[in-house]
């Protein structure tokens, strides 16, 4: 059944915000409709303009380097080949990242975590605030872990709170992935560059050019005094925006005026499947989800106080995916329920799946041909030191509108952008960040990432991207502003 309301509905005296923003907002959502293919369109065509861009510059079409170990030299097709499957480890990691972020919010105790959540607002306004902000609180921890749980809580929030406009609070719980998660603990970019078995070699020699080493710690990146304080500001911008954005009670559109029933929110339905036979213990018992939680926990303990440095750099990919796997054990209690878990979880990872080898693909095309050095020379001649994080931030995330994937880009964009910020003498982990916040900004123009919230409730994009829009139009300048001006605070 069609849920979503129609831009005409939503535009019409009295019925909507027929403000201005609101009125850019529905027609962008109306054209990006009507004209934009799905992210798999998207990583089709651009593997096609990244092979006429490098022709364009004079890379040859075929060849490759004497040297098998070489990383550069390759001609655009010899080099699609070679990136094709050199993001297999991290296409994994990110897989497992939405598999067990997904595991650990459809569990029991965090569907009591959400009734409980959904009773602390009593007034719509507050309501869409408090979600925006529990959105970006979780997106900081885990994106994938956001999106489930988020959304789960906007619905249960908009069957308790009367009035409440359930096309601002659906887009607000997907709002963290528009603005922080990926300056969080699950941000691609920072775990790749901090993890050698993440980080292509072609990408740790561009970075190594520069400091030394092939790696950047996450205290360089996201936990550098600025890249907090960067997004604080984020956060503090876009609550205010979700509380003003809130529309009044006349023209505000309820679950119940979009045709879309509420149900409550099942938080003890024992879902345990009958024993048919006594190999159904193993599955059903919770004596071996224990032993396993115990034994991942002590090997943690030990792996971070044996760590070099601050505790803080041993975080990457994978240490983050055991955490999440060891939480979505106990929470779920019974492997059964896990397993059943991950089933779900596993047809949100699919897209992955599919593009990840065709971003390496891409990749390849420009670290491995020479592209990136041509790139990086572009910008540089356009820019200076003072204007490079800017210039960076507006260019992640026109990017990001057409390559809606945080890892992966950083991947196609790491090699031109790290070169580029070696020779204007910007700080590597600062471009980190920069790239960070502008990828996350494109996230509220395109509806990649907005599909398992809209899922969850019941909405076509078309109903939220008119608030996105709107953040995105005061959001992206604020990131603009603060990106150019704590660069002055760093040095390389």
């Amino acid at each position: 059944m069609e849920v979503g309301v129609s831009v005409e509905q939503t535009s019409r005296p009295g019925t909507g915000r027929d403000n201005l923003l609101a009125r850019v907002a529905l027609r962008f959502t109306a054209f990006t409709e009507r004209w934009l293919p799905d992210s798999f369109g998207f990583v089709l065509v651009g593997t096609f303009v990244v092979l006429l861009l490098g022709l364009a510059t004079g890379v040859s079409l075929i060849g490759s380097p004497d040297d098998p170990k070489a990383t550069t030299g390759y001609g655009l097709v010899d080099a699609w080949g070679e990136g094709f499957w050199s993001l297999i480890p991290f296409t994994l990691q990110m897989t497992m990242i939405i598999i067990g972020g997904y595991a650990v919010a459809v569990s029991r105790p965090v569907a009591r975590l959400i009734s409980r959540l959904a009773r602390v607002p009593s007034h719509p306004r507050t309501a869409i605030a408090f979600t925006a902000a529990i959105s970006m609180v979780t997106a900081y921890l885990n994106w994938a872990f956001s999106l489930v749980f988020t959304a789960i809580l906007a619905k249960e929030t908009s069957r308790l709170v009367r009035g409440v406009d359930y096309r601002a609070i659906g887009a607000m719980a997907f709002l963290g992935l528009g603005t922080v998660w990926a300056q969080g603990l699950s941000g691609s970019a920072a775990l790749q560059v901090a993890s050698a078995e993440a980080s292509p070699e072609a990408v740790q020699e561009v970075i190594a050019a520069g400091r030394g080493t092939g790696l950047i710690p996450l205290t360089d990146t996201i936990f550098l005094w600025q890249g907090l304080v960067a997004t604080a500001v984020v956060f503090v911008v876009a609550v205010t925006l979700a509380w003003f954005l809130a529309p009044s009670p006349e023209r505000a559109k309820t679950a119940e005026d979009l045709g879309i029933a509420l149900k409550p929110l099942q938080v003890d339905k024992d879902e345990t499947p009958t024993r048919r036979r006594p190999g159904d213990w193993l599955e059903h018992s919770p004596v071996f989800a224990v032993a396993i939680f115990l034994l991942g926990t002590g090997y943690l303990v030990r792996y971070f106080a044996t760590a070099d440095g601050n505790v803080l750099n041993a975080l990457d990919l994978n240490t983050i995916n055991l955490i999440l796997i060891l939480l979505a054990l106990i929470l779920h209690w019974r492997p059964a329920r896990l397993v059943a878990a991950v089933r779900e979880g596993t047809v949100a990872a699919s897209g992955v799946l599919i593009q990840f080898p065709l971003y390496g693909g891409i990749f390849g095309m420009i670290a491995f041909t020479g592209l990136s050095s041509t790139i990086a020379g572009w910008l540089t001649d356009v820019s200076n030191e003072f204007f490079f994080p800017p210039l960076i931030a507006v260019y992640s995330c026109v990017l990001g509108v057409f390559v809606p994937s945080g890892g992966s880009k950083w991947v196609i964009e790491a090699p031109y952008v790290i070169d580029a910020a070696n020779q204007l003498g910007v700080h590597q982990g600062w471009m980190v960040v920069v790239y960070d916040l502008g990828e996350a900004s494109a996230n509220l123009l395109q509806p990649f990432w907005m599909l398992p919230t809209l899922a969850i409730l019941g909405l076509k994009a078309r109903d939220i991207m008119g608030y996105t829009f709107a953040v995105f139009l005061v959001c992206f300048p604020t990131v603009l502003v603060t990106v150019t001006l704590l660069a002055q605070t760093l040095s390389p």
